[in-house]
């Protein structure tokens, strides 16, 4: 269970860290470049606990695919990034690959 709740809080934080670094304008905003820099380094502080439960290539895989796809969703959501089909369709491949890796993968608890 704290494998996926340390993979969570790394996904949550690295996605509030994203959206707080387009508000940074370029770092030029002091809060929300504050904020970017707290929430990346919790990102990466719970993705290397992720690592002890979790085998890199799944973790990473998890992190990377389901941060990019929320991310994505959000900012046409909040920032009104252009909707294409090409972008639903990269969403829909960033997690299938997720569930294709998280299915077939065996963690070192379940060995």
């Amino acid at each position: 269970m704290k494998r996926y709740l340390y993979l969570s809080v790394s996904i949550v934080t690295e996605i509030i860290a994203t959206m707080f670094l387009k508000l940074s304008e370029g770092f030029t905003v002091l809060a929300p470049s504050i904020i970017v820099v707290i929430g990346y380094g919790l990102a990466f502080y719970s993705l290397g606990k992720t690592l002890a439960y979790l085998p890199l290539s799944l973790a990473y895989a998890i992190w990377s695919g389901v941060g990019t796809a929320i991310t994505a969703i959000l900012g046409v959501l909040i920032f009104e990034d252009p909707l294409s089909i090409g972008v639903v369709f990269g969403i829909i491949l960033i997690i299938g690959r997720v569930v294709l890796l998280n299915t077939s993968s065996k963690t070192k608890a379940e060995n």
